[in-house]
């Protein structure tokens, strides 16, 4: 690779202060300290037969090696460091920060967005946690390991084995190249802290009930068993519900009638505040409803709000050239989703990666559907499985677990802890609309039942149980990746609704806006008027027809150019949009209009 390509945005980082906003905007607390910027690091051998093992955070090295700007990876352009992990190393970081005067009773929370993979965590010389799985938060409350004083110290030892185990690794690859990108490591999202009552809302779940009117509210406190929290919903500035909730049980809130639903087309957001004892949070939720159903000639559709709904969507790696994982600012991140809209897109699959909470958020508040991957991990993939298929190939049984690169129990085992992690902490985002376990058979395995355990955990969404191939005929959807060959809808009767969850992937490399010399896509165009014609003909001749005889959801790969591959709809550096955006905007309402003579007259379940 040659001189590091920068976004907009990373160019004008500021070192000490990067990703200055609020980092959970589902739970906003006032008084907060962000970690962000600039901490020392250092790369240290380290040998461990067992994957999940970390060095041990007390034993910090004496000599650092430079400095690191957090939440960046050091593999990325904008962490300052520019240097790889290897599985045999420890990476560690240091940094000073000051708390805030508080009362004896308060409590300090130090709060993690994401560390890949493993980590362990000590403050003031004194281990007070750690976490495996790099792609969910995780909260350490340090409060009893603090030494006297204003001023104290933190201390992280952090491992990453990238794909050398089974550990979730998502499209990171020590042999990147194609639709496998450079791995990164360590922290990649932001680290905070919070002084809170010994008695505060440790967690909030919001669940809307469209069809009553309601919501259900449940107010999570690890030290308040016994108390009862005050909660307001407002509209618009005023103040529409109270009531009091207990905390761990579920109440309903009813709201005044009409509603005002939540939509792609109206995104209304319902505000909501929590008071418990001496804590006060701030949150928001979106009335509406997903579901299943079938139309007036028979046809499985996916309802919004009880009504059939085309998801008219791209494919969203959420990579960047200069952060990797990590936006270079909460502004980039909008960018993406506004780009999306403009070009008349209303859902985005988030392929195969857990996002930020400000993601969500923008997602929320501006109108867009998430279609949530989980992450995949597993041992080495085999070509036949993962590859074989995109030119044709049966389905496999998942349930023979070796052949999918998950003959390691503790492996499975993992992947559905994550997963069910993964469910609770973005189950009150209004805008998630479908759960998508298992992609193209990476690591896939018991599919059938692990759509079973997400109805089970999560009963408001449908589920994409296999996207791709080696459907195991369980889930809502018949989800297919069509990319060599004409997209036509298959024959034969199925109960299930027909998605197209990949298809396109035309290229256009854009001198001074590609990342490598060496480019990855599927069909490959010249020049931006070319490239436009043939996704428009793509459409109008193949997709369109399609939706008419029964295909209910789209997703086009992809959203952005990623590493070699540059088949975005814009350029890796987000300098570039490849296509007119009216012109795009034009073909899919074509695509709605092609669904939208077609009326559900019975829902079936969520």
């Amino acid at each position: 690779m040659s001189a590091p390509m920068l976004t907009p945005w990373g160019e004008r980082l500021d070192r000490d202060a990067p990703l200055p906003e609020y980092p959970r905007p589902q739970l906003v607390r006032e008084g907060w300290t962000n970690l962000n910027g600039v901490w020392s690091y250092a790369i240290t051998r380290f040998q461990a037969s067992d994957p999940l093992d970390v060095a041990d955070p007390v034993a910090a090295p004496t000599v650092w090696d430079g400095e690191i700007v957090v939440p960046f990876s050091p593999e990325m352009p904008l962490s300052g460091v520019g240097r790889a992990l290897g599985a045999a190393e420890t990476l560690w970081y240091r940094r000073a920060f000051t708390l805030p005067q508080r009362a004896a009773d308060e409590r300090v929370l130090l709060h993690f967005g994401a560390v890949d993979q493993s980590c362990r965590v000590a403050v003031d010389g004194v281990e007070v946690g750690g976490h495996t799985g790099g792609y969910l938060p995780f909260t350490i409350d340090v409060t009893a390991a603090l030494a006297g004083g204003d001023q104290h110290e933190l201390t992280l030892a952090v491992r990453d084995v990238t794909d050398a185990a089974w550990l979730a690794r998502g499209k990171q690859s020590s042999r990147r190249g194609g639709i496998w990108y450079t791995p990164q490591s360590g922290i990649w999202q932001t680290v905070w802290l919070e002084v809170v009552p010994r008695v505060a809302v440790d967690a909030l779940v919001l669940t809307p009930d469209l069809a009553d009117g309601a919501v259900e509210i449940t107010v999570g406190s690890v030290h308040g068993a016994d108390a009862a929290a005050h909660v307001e919903i407002s509209a618009e500035g005023a103040v529409v519900a109270t009531a009091t909730v207990p905390v761990g049980r579920a109440a309903r809130v009813a709201l005044p009638v009409p509603v005002r639903p939540w939509s792609p087309a109206d995104p209304f957001l319902y505000d909501v505040a929590v008071t418990l004892g001496d804590d006060a949070v701030r949150s928001y939720v979106g009335l509406r409803s997903f579901s299943v159903g079938v139309d007036d000639r028979g046809y499985p559709r996916l309802l919004l709000n009880g009504a059939p709904y085309l998801p008219v969507g791209l494919l969203d790696q959420g990579y960047w050239p200069d952060g990797g994982y990590t936006a270079p600012s909460d502004a980039a991140l909008e960018y993406d989703i506004r780009l999306a809209q403009r070009l008349g897109y209303t859902m985005l699959r988030k392929h195969i990666k857990v996002e930020p909470l400000r993601w969500y958020h923008h997602c929320d508040r501006l109108g867009m559907l998430v279609w949530q991957d989980a992450v995949n991990g597993g041992t080495r993939y085999r070509p036949s499985i993962i590859t074989a298929p995109v030119f044709g190939a049966p389905s496999l049984d998942d349930t023979r677990h070796a052949r999918f690169g998950r003959a390691d129990a503790v492996g499975r085992e993992r992947f559905e802890v994550e997963l069910i992690e993964m469910v609770e902490h973005l189950r009150s985002v209004p805008s998630l609309s479908l759960w998508v376990p298992f992609n193209e058979g990476w690591g896939q395995f018991d599919a059938a039942r692990i759509a079973v355990l997400l109805r089970h955990l999560d009963p408001t969404r449908p589920t994409d149980h296999a996207s791709g191939w080696h459907d195991q005929d369980a889930g809502d959807l018949r989800s297919l990746h069509v990319y060599f060959r004409p997209v036509r809808v298959p024959r034969g009767s199925d109960r299930r609704v027909l998605a197209v969850t990949e298809y396109g992937g035309y290229s256009l490399a854009v001198p001074q806006h590609t990342w490598t010399r060496k480019v990855f896509g599927y069909r490959r165009y010249r020049s931006r008027t070319a490239l436009l014609r043939a996704i428009e003909r793509l459409h109008d001749r193949e997709i369109a027809p399609a939706i008419a005889r029964g295909l209910a959801a789209t997703v086009y790969t992809q959203l952005t150019d990623v590493e070699d591959e540059v088949n975005g709809m814009v350029t890796y550096d987000r300098r570039f949009v490849k296509v007119d955006e009216l012109a795009v905007r034009a073909m899919n309402d074509r695509l709605r209009q092609a669904a939208s003579t077609r009326a559900a007259v019975r829902e079936e379940h969520a």
